[in-house]
């Protein structure tokens, strides 16, 4: 019986394990952090040994291949010294992947990949077809692949998780942007992200579909470099010729097979320019998959978003609270401060990924009254605005960011939280520092 290690305990880890166990795999999980009750309650019932503040290197380098947890970077000591002895390291994904024959639909980009997985998804199930949502969102991959059964998966693979994928292939791939973001797990060389995303595009064939925003330099540029076998579908806000999907006279237009899909901007029910991007990608996934008109209409039309971005928490006394926690680049940001109308109290800060926060000077002038740095070290954040907003405010909790927030802004203000660093340094994930800041608004 061949044996594999999950490093890891979390959503993906447990998942991976799981379906290994089930494959008859000899299963063991390690994880150096301490496992939730709920993992241990799911890997006690199906037998899998584990342990938890730990690893043990002889219960591991006997691995015949090792599930990494896309959290873990390559240059871990544990992980060296497994790829060293020749061990085999992948992801969840390229695990589940072999055992799993549904078309999958799969999204990355630096920005909007979860929303727009999100709305692929809404989409697909209205159109009634039988549909998995998964990857890094959701509940995980493996675990639906070794407990349920669906025709189409869509899946959202951040750069981690394709890091180590190596012969999964997408049917239908969709690229929406590349910004720099993770450039500390990336050793701060641009090139090498561009190619993590790329991946995505690996193993394609002539009858799978590549959709991808024209508009970013970046991919085009790399598009140039590569050679790609499946069809190109290309989207654009700024130009119609040569496009799949296209913006013209305030109206998204899809043109891909016999029919053509138009929608009126202002009828989407997310609004602002990333979100027409990320509406045309859904468009055209809609046309490739054969939905009706009338399903993509009225899925782009009713869609309610994703929690903690740009998430609409509340106004309280003429001011509106905005959680857009996931935020954690400079260019989530530029898009969160670009969509917003109003005079901002912003709300940043956290563990800094190498960031270069030029892109927003002009919009933070144009419309940042205040700034509350919200981290352990906000020195980066000073040095780039101390000279472009009349007042920044230093907190070290969600609950005082919005205390801080509440008695600088006035009626007709907008308190924005949209962090552009991971939320590491004071909080678990983005999702803790997005509810804690939901949590301090609702005790106002």
């Amino acid at each position: 019986m061949s044996r594999i290690v999950v490093l890891g305990g979390g959503e993906s880890g447990i998942g991976a394990a799981v379906l290994a166990k089930k494959k008859g795999f000899d299963v063991f999980l390690s994880d150096v952090g301490m496992l939730q009750d709920q993992a241990k309650k799911l890997l006690k019932r199906h037998h899998i040994p584990f342990e938890e503040g730990r690893h043990s290197p002889d219960r591991i380098l006997n691995a015949a291949e090792v599930i990494k947890s896309p959290g873990i970077p390559d240059t871990a000591p544990l992980v060296e010294e497994i790829l060293e002895r020749g061990i085999p390291v992948i992801s969840e994904i390229e695990f589940a992947g072999r055992y799993d024959n549904s078309k999958k639909i799969c999204i990355t980009g630096s920005n909007g990949k979860t929303t727009t997985t999100s709305l692929i998804y809404f989409l697909l199930k209205n159109a009634g077809l039988n549909v998995g949502l998964a990857g890094n969102i959701g509940q995980s991959y493996a675990y639906q692949v070794a407990t349920q059964a669906f025709d189409i998966y869509v899946i959202e693979l951040s750069s981690f998780q394709l890091d180590n994928m190596y012969d999964f292939k997408a049917d239908l791939a969709v690229l929406l942007n590349i910004t720099p973001d993770h450039l500390d797990r990336y050793g701060y060389d641009m090139q090498k992200y561009i190619n993590a995303k790329f991946r995505i595009t690996q193993n394609m064939r002539p009858q799978d579909y590549f959709i991808f925003c024209s508009d970013d330099e970046v991919t085009v540029e790399q598009l140039e470099k590569i050679v790609l076998l499946a069809q190109k579908l290309p989207f654009s806000q700024e130009r119609t010729e040569a496009q799949c999907a296209y913006v013209q006279e305030g109206m998204i237009t899809s043109t891909y097979g016999p029919e053509e899909f138009k929608m009126f901007i202002n009828e989407l029910s997310l609004q602002g320019k990333h979100n027409v991007y990320n509406s045309l990608a859904a468009a055209i996934v809609g046309q490739v998959m054969n939905i009706r008109q009338k399903v993509i209409r009225d899925s782009l039309a009713s869609f309610t978003g994703v929690e903690h971005r740009l998430e609409k928490v509340g106004t309280i006394r003429g001011v509106l609270y905005v959680n857009d926690s996931k935020a954690t680049n400079v260019n989530s940001a530029w898009y969160a401060l670009e969509s917003i109308k109003t005079p901002v109290v912003w709300i940043a800060g956290g563990i800094d990924k190498g960031n270069d926060y030029s892109l927003l000077f002009e919009l933070v002038k144009e419309k940042v009254k205040a700034l509350i740095c919200l981290g352990t070290d906000n020195q980066k954040l000073y040095q780039n605005f101390s000279d472009k907003i009349p007042q920044i405010k230093e907190v070290r909790s969600a609950s005082e960011a919005v205390q801080t927030a509440y008695k600088l802004a006035q009626p007709g203000d907008t308190v924005l939280l949209s962090p552009a660093c991971a939320s590491f340094d004071l909080f678990k994930n983005y999702e803790e520092r997005g509810k804690q800041f939901k949590k301090a608004i609702s005790k106002l």
